[in-house]
């Protein structure tokens, strides 16, 4: 295994204990189709979060790729932002790597400060350009890397991943019921999340039929909250 695939595999095993200390893993509905040898996805909730979505493609074996996504919304009564990682890598290099905190109610939150300051000193060789509707959603501390080789590169992944929800999941929960209504702000998040034009191409490329794409994106990557 690739220092590349090892430092993203050990971030998974992290995210999966973390989840699974802080939260509940549940059986949604319809999940259970998108499950494949080399594609993981579960769910948790917990008091401190809504809902919490980690998504692993193992493609290494048959197209050299490994992929990873995750996403916790919190409460539509608390005001504090949404954590999300992406990746994707080949055996010698991440070719693409996003985390955030994203807004999602209060833009003055302590977790979107606490953020900020531990991404500042972070240096990439080379940046990703973000497109117009992630410019919509995500915050102005983001790490969007990408062409990702050097040991050094890949540790600042390890170390922002893993401190990054770890600090999330312990604090998220200190402003439960501090807000009315944020479900606006979080379907405002996962409405421009599905413009992202390059999810509808991987999920094609692991084989499945528009229909089953578009039901993967709306319902089990981001489903948007449904008020009755």
């Amino acid at each position: 295994m690739s220092n590349v695939w090892d430092t993203l595999a050990k971030i998974q095993v992290y995210f999966e204990s973390a989840l699974n200390n802080y939260g509940t893993e549940i059986q949604e509905p319809g999940l259970d189709k998108f499950n494949q040898p080399a594609w993981i996805n579960k769910v948790w909730t917990s008091e401190v979060f809504r809902r919490a979505h980690l998504c692993v493609v193992d493609a290494r074996e048959t197209k050299g790729v490994w992929m990873m996504h995750c996403c916790i919304f919190p409460h539509i009564h608390n005001p504090a932002p949404i954590f999300g990682f992406d990746v994707v890598a080949g055996k010698n290099k991440i070719t693409g790597c996003f985390v955030d905190y994203s807004p999602a109610g209060d833009p003055y939150h302590p977790l979107l400060e606490w953020f900020g300051q531990i991404t500042h000193d972070l240096l990439w060789k080379k940046t990703r350009e973000l497109p117009e509707w992630g410019k919509r959603i995500f915050s102005e501390n983001m790490v969007a890397a990408s062409n990702v080789q050097t040991d050094l590169e890949l540790q600042q992944i390890y170390d922002v991943a893993t401190n990054g929800i770890e600090y999330y999941l312990v604090d998220v929960g200190d402003t439960n019921d501090t807000a009315d209504d944020t479900a606006e702000s979080q379907n405002l998040y996962t409405s421009n999340q599905k413009l992202n034009p390059h999810t509808p191409k991987v999920m094609t490329s692991l084989g499945l039929f528009d229909d089953d794409v578009t039901t993967f994106i709306n319902e089990c990557l981001f489903p948007s909250i449904i008020k009755v």
